[in-house]
């Protein structure tokens, strides 16, 4: 198939997912949130693809966020479509039957962060750099990361990177249990090749069912991702969001005034 945004290629029963924006920093928009759900589903259809690795192009990010150009315009309405659609779209990667693997080989900001956690399994390049850098633009996380980054690097950690916006190195990412392993650049895609044909090697039937039964803990996450879909989009009524996008498309400090 054919995309847009998107460069894929199948390698030993693996479709390499490469997100190809670079000049945009691999930033998702609707093109290339609409073309990943069907790259998620072609892995899925497909009995010659056993899993799959998603990495962005270019050296400098992973996906870099969202495009924030496209929010300026969003009504509270809009803006909670758009989180329960990338709730969506992360969850199929979560709850799917195959293995999906994120290869970061820059910075993985905001939805980029987002996506990654939605995969099973995280690979790192001495050059990512993770985040959920919303509380900037007077917003949070609105794809999962309010619940997946708790479960992922503990309470105390996820609240410290959500209310500061700071940004974790890849080896502060591994310390915390964010990422398998942390190699050289040029090492990124030959170790993740590595680690999802050995995975993919194994009987399919017990893949799967690994899969389903490690997020079962988490049955009751529906509701916690409906109260982030209403507080994204409540976010938007504000004048502090407003002056967040506003501020950061312009490259400038943003003057926050509660309201």
């Amino acid at each position: 198939m054919a995309y847009q945004t998107l460069q894929t290629e199948v390698r030993d029963r693996i479709m390499l997912i490469t997100i190809n924006r670079p000049e945009k920093l691999n930033a998702l928009n609707n093109t290339v949130m609409e073309e990943l759900d069907l790259a998620i589903e072609e892995v899925l259809s497909r009995d010659d693809i056993a899993g799959a690795i998603v990495t962005g192009s270019g050296d400098k990010a992973f996906v870099a966020g969202a495009d924030i150009a496209g929010f300026q315009q969003l009504s509270v309405d809009e803006a909670r479509a758009l989180s329960i659609k990338g709730q969506a779209l992360f969850a199929s990667i979560e709850q799917a039957s195959k293995p999906f693997l994120a290869a970061v080989n820059g910075f993985a900001l905001g939805g980029g962060c987002e996506l990654a956690m939605a995969c099973h399994l995280r690979m790192a390049s001495t050059r990512a750099r993770f985040g959920q850098p919303e509380i900037n633009l007077g917003l949070i996380p609105g794809y999962g990361g309010t619940q997946r980054l708790p479960r992922l690097v503990g309470l105390t950690r996820a609240l410290h990177l959500m209310l500061t916006g700071e940004m974790i190195t890849a080896e502060q990412a591994k310390a915390y249990g964010l990422v398998w392993d942390v190699v050289a650049p040029e090492e990124l895609l030959p170790a993740s090749m590595t680690l999802m044909q050995k995975i993919v090697s194994g009987p399919p039937h017990a893949i799967r069912h690994i899969l389903h039964c490690a997020y079962l803990f988490d049955a009751g996450q529906q509701a916690g991702y409906a109260a982030e879909a209403q507080a994204f989009s409540e976010c938007f009524a504000t004048a502090d969001a407003r002056e967040g996008i506003q501020a950061f498309l312009e490259k400038r400090k943003p003057r926050f005034q509660g309201k």
